[in-house]
């Protein structure tokens, strides 16, 4: 494949000069001044700006033995942006780029992200400024463990105040580990107590479906926006997902599960980008056995039905249809948000857009569709879980029979009155109740769609906001300011 020159040049001249990145917090505030503009009239100011900022900050520093029995200091940070709703809601991440800023900008998102989901969570977010690879399981189980305690011992995490969830670095075993802390210093004293973090592993009270949550609910809202006939020809776009070029930024859990059920949906993955490296093929990839070759191999480099290219993020500026960065924020800048070829940018990570980059994007026709609402999947199953949790029983449990008694019945009938035979698959098909997963993915789905053209009766009814993003935000702030109405706090 042929890269234009023009691009070449800028990536040398790029390595040569970096320029500055604008701090997270502050472009997440930009969006946010943006789209409250458009409220001035409905809300004060001071509520507003009472919004924007985060309401509670924990940083803190703590020791841990190594396994060769050196001291190491970890630092690390607990953020809840906004209390109108309770508990809070957020992840942890693990990662040496960790820091307060980082943080601040990722539970001020989740906040936003809850409301135009209508989950009922206030935002938060979590961080531990370490590389995860470059320690053992045992030290990173004192890791996750230490800092459960300090979140407890300064009432930052219950199933009632603070609910943490995985995030880039974590997974089911760190919130399998934080439920296990939890629970033995609260002595067993709170019924609920699993309910204290989401994300855990099935048989430690998680759902079903809640692994690949985040990456299906960037599925569905995205075939959500290419079936919406008057926004794709405000873009000039075609649309329908299915013959769609792709390129995914990011394979880990959000990535892996995106381009899988885009490719199930129709989609053509061409491109796959990591941190080692990215794999391309114009005439696309097989994401099951990409994933095969990752695990035999421990990178998707090498990948022999692909080229490799050792500068993964040189794809970000290929050709292709979707762009779906889903690693970290701050992947497209000034520096190279003139030579992205997308049409459409779904971000799938948070951030991965700089306020500066998306001026440059809109000026030039590139459809983005916001983080804050397609990477909202995560959450709204972590809410299933949470509700599981306090509920205390498995969803589908109590219908699942009556279900097919009731589909069994129908059946019979329409075989007698027609006299004829289902098959027995088709029989099957039809008499089948839903398990925990089919709920899941349902509730998910209904929540991507309903919250799609919510946000798009937003900018429909005021032809003023700028894009997708800004309306997704007005739709968000609203909802936020409305509870605090509501409560009091600003008669």
């Amino acid at each position: 494949m042929a890269v234009a020159k023009d691009v070449v040049k800028q990536r040398r001249t790029s390595s040569r000069r970096k320029k500055d990145v604008i701090p997270f917090f502050k472009s997440v505030s930009i969006y946010f001044n943006r789209a409250a503009n458009h409220l001035l009239k409905e809300y004060p100011a001071g509520l507003l700006k009472q919004i924007r900022e985060c309401n509670a900050v924990y940083s803190f520093h703590f020791p841990l033995r190594r396994d060769d029995g050196n001291i190491e200091v970890v630092h690390a940070y607990r953020v809840e942006h906004s209390h109108h709703r309770l508990p809070t809601k957020g992840g942890i991440r693990f990662s040496e780029l960790v820091d307060q800023d980082e943080v601040e900008a990722l539970a001020a998102l989740m906040t936003f992200k809850c409301a135009i989901v209508h989950v009922p969570f206030g935002g938060a977010k979590g961080g531990v400024k370490i590389n995860p690879r470059n320690y053992s399981v045992t030290e990173l189980e004192r890791i996750t463990r230490r800092y459960t305690t300090q979140l407890l011992h300064k009432h930052f995490i219950g199933p009632a105040v603070d609910v943490p969830a995985p995030d880039y670095g974590t997974g089911e075993r760190e919130m399998a580990w934080i439920a296990d802390t939890y629970m033995m210093l609260t002595g067993g004293s709170d019924i609920n107590a699993l309910a204290c973090v989401t994300g855990k592993p099935i048989n430690q009270g998680g759902v079903r479906g809640r692994r690949e949550a985040t990456g299906l609910g960037v599925y569905y809202g995205l075939r959500e926006a290419l079936r919406d006939t008057d926004l794709l020809k405000r873009y000039g776009i075609l649309p329908g997902i299915e013959g769609k070029t792709v390129i995914v930024q990011g394979f880990g859990n959000v990535g892996y599960h995106a381009a899988k059920f885009i490719q199930e949906g129709g989609g053509i993955i061409v491109g796959i980008i990591e941190y080692d490296g990215a794999i391309y093929n114009p005439k696309g990839l097989d994401v099951e056995d990409v994933q095969r070759w990752r695990q035999e191999t421990g990178s998707i480099t090498g990948y022999p039905k692909a080229k490799t290219y050792k500068n993964g993020n040189r794809l970000l500026t290929f050709p292709c249809d979707i762009l779906v960065p889903a690693a970290l924020e701050n992947q497209i800048t000034v520096e190279n948000a003139e030579y992205v070829q997308a049409k459409i940018i779904a971000e799938a990570a948070n951030g991965p857009v700089t306020s500066q980059a998306e001026e440059i994007l809109e000026k030039r026709g590139i459809l983005i569709i916001p983080d804050l609402y397609l990477n909202a999947g995560g959450v709204t199953v972590s809410y299933f879980e949470w509700l599981k949790n306090i509920s205390h029983i498995r969803f589908g449990r109590m219908g699942k029979r009556f279900d097919e008694a009731v589909n069994t019945r129908l059946v019979d009938s329409i075989e007698r009155l027609v006299g004829k035979q289902f098959s027995q698959i088709e029989r099957n098909l039809l008499i089948r109740g839903a398990e925990e997963q089919d709920l899941v993915y349902s509730g998910l789905e209904e929540t991507m769609i309903f919250a799609y053209h919510e946000i798009k009766s937003y900018w429909n009814a005021n032809p003023e906001i700028e894009n997708f993003r800004t309306a997704a935000y007005v739709s968000g702030i609203d909802k936020v300011a409305l509870a605090y109405m509501q409560l009091g706090v600003f008669p």
